[in-house]
């Protein structure tokens, strides 16, 4: 049995509400406004619920101050590992205090009984409010920032101080996860063989090179995000998707999408849908393949199944051997805090915001990403980059987060509005390349993952996503990892599991607590579904590319490495 998927629901923040704050700033999500008020009116509703509450707190402040409380942190709560927040009486206390009236304040938003709009966005207010004015994040209360100082005769404070001016000097204005000098894309990022063999404005493609004697006749073609730069895909030795593929025989090609400036501010989903057309079209003359496999993960994935449709529409979705949709939300309805945040006219002030640069730009929206996980991915570093004045961890992952790049206005626009109007769950009412977009008319093999703690992609809503295809044959598979370790899932992971079940129910809950729990990754199961629909084993290529393709520059290319 599953617990706390509802809460999973109210948690996670799809694209269209990323791509609006990140153009407004975040710091208007915590600006009173009529949710604050309603909320005001429903306690006032219940003075006597509200008392309760009130006089609960106060009698426990008292045993705190007496030192007679209880009281500790979730044991999942890092916050207050440090002995001395157990050990020192004036630790102890003002941590205790914290978290009482932590709950209190929880207890109370969920006493006012707020419909679901004003509901996401308080809880939004509320929980960034009290993770900031936790105890731990003060430099005169937390232990560690002390014990830095004397470790290193004030050297810390002075290190913090300066990690502080830089981080804050330009966006995205939070703590530095990584450092920016920490892996070098090509070198020790992004490290698998292969070569550019085709290079538009829009995009790079890269064939990889086999690693078996023999490979699938049908090859696979990973369309990455358009909000992150492709090598999540292959992150590192060992852990790296496009290399495990490799490894089971099928022929890999990734898009790598172009840093678009203000000089590219026209390119909408119409460019896009265009060059996925256009990089199937160089795999099929490299492959001499009439058909791929289309795989994409996240925003990538919106604008593949736009294209299948589109493929569909026009009578060419024979091409597509497979339709693989990695957490990607194709309907937004009741999506978490974007749904109850983002309306038409913030919708249009972002877009304008946008369409004065040309661009989005990706730093603001690493900011958003931030503060949707205040504690994990800002106080975490406030305390070790400022308070300890320590150099964050050197993780491959973060330094791919970090490496950001901009949205041209156009595509940032139509995704926008996209979110706003839910335009994929009704059919013909958005267009791609001119075609009206009907998912329920992709039939084609479909097989999509969803991680249980994403906190981007709704695992509920890449479920509904799923049922929008017509798939006759459609594979749902939930991880139990989160965004991007829901994609980042090398088989051996003694922590890693998922469930796996065609999308049948109408209710993801019901689906959830009917499909029994798997150990390890998806990674296996997706390498059987690919194989089983790749046709027959051929002899590996001896060179990549085609008389007409040759290699231009090795693998990561060369738009990978513009900033």
């Amino acid at each position: 049995m599953v617990t706390n998927t509802d809460q999973a629901d109210e948690l996670a923040a799809p694209l269209d509400l990323l791509l609006t704050s990140s153009a407004l700033g975040i710091g208007r999500r915590m600006l009173p406004n009529n949710s604050w008020s309603r909320l005001a009116l429903q306690l006032a509703r219940r003075p006597g619920v509200v008392g309760e509450r009130v006089s609960a707190l106060g009698q426990e402040l008292v045993q705190i101050a007496r030192g007679r409380s209880d009281r500790v942190p979730a044991k999942a709560d890092k916050r207050f590992a440090d002995p001395a927040w157990q050990g020192n009486p004036l630790l102890k206390r003002s941590m205790q205090a914290y978290l009482a009236a932590s709950d209190t304040a929880e207890t109370l938003l969920a006493d006012s009984h707020l419909d679901w709009k004003d509901d996401q966005w308080m809880h939004f207010v509320v929980d960034n409010l009290l993770e900031g004015l936790s105890p731990s994040n003060n430099p005169l209360l937390n232990p560690l920032g002390w014990k830095a100082l004397i470790d290193t005769g004030g050297l810390s404070a002075v290190r913090g101080l300066r990690r502080f001016v830089s981080d804050m000097s330009s966006a995205p204005r939070v703590p530095a996860m990584v450092e920016p000098d920490a892996f070098t894309v090509g070198k020790n990022i992004a490290t698998t063989s292969g070569s550019v063999v085709l290079r538009t404005e829009v995009f790079e493609l890269i064939q990889y090179t086999p690693r078996t004697e023999q490979v699938r006749t049908l090859p696979l073609l990973m369309v990455p995000p358009v909000i992150n730069k492709y090598y999540i895909m292959d992150i590192a030795p060992g852990r790296s998707m496009i290399e495990y593929f490799l490894t089971q025989g099928q022929q890999v090609f990734a898009i790598s999408w172009r840093n678009p400036t203000a000089a590219q501010r026209d390119w909408g989903f119409d460019s896009y849908g265009q060059a996925i057309i256009d990089a199937l079209d160089a795999v099929e003359k490299i492959t001499g393949s009439e058909r791929t496999h289309l795989q994409a993960s996240c925003s990538g994935g919106i604008l593949a199944a736009m294209t299948a449709a589109h493929l569909t529409e026009i009578g060419q979705d024979h091409r597509l051997a497979g339709l693989t949709l990695m957490v990607t939300v194709l309907d937004q309805s009741h999506a978490g805090f974007a749904a109850a945040a983002i309306d038409e006219e913030i919708a249009q002030m972002a877009i304008a915001m946008s369409a004065r640069k040309g661009y989005l730009d990706g730093r603001a929206l690493a900011e958003v990403f931030a503060w949707l996980r205040p504690t994990d991915l800002v106080w975490r570093y406030w305390v070790n980059d400022y308070l300890q004045g320590r150099a964050p961890a050197p993780f491959d992952v973060l330094f791919w987060n970090a490496d950001t790049t901009r949205m041209a206005a156009a595509l940032h626009r139509d995704m926008v509005m996209l979110g706003v109007h839910n335009s994929l769950t009704v059919p013909n009412s958005v267009r791609m390349l001119g075609t009206p977009v009907d998912l329920s008319r992709i039939t084609v093999d479909s097989y999509v993952v969803a991680g249980l703690a994403d906190h981007i992609s709704p695992w509920q809503a890449c479920y509904r996503s799923a049922r929008l295809l017509g798939s006759k044959d459609l594979r749902f598979v939930l991880s139990t990892s989160g965004h991007i370790a829901a994609l980042v899932n090398p088989p051996g992971n003694p922590k890693a599991a998922y469930r796996i079940g065609p999308a049948d129910e109408a209710d993801p809950g019901a689906w959830v607590n009917s499909i029994p729990q798997q150990s390890d990754s998806w990674w296996p199961d997706f390498a059987l579904w690919l194989a089983d629909r790749s046709g027959p084993r051929k002899d590996a290529p001896a060179t990549l590319g085609a008389p007409d393709l040759p290699p231009l520059y090795p693998a990561p290319g060369t738009y990978v490495l513009a900033h």
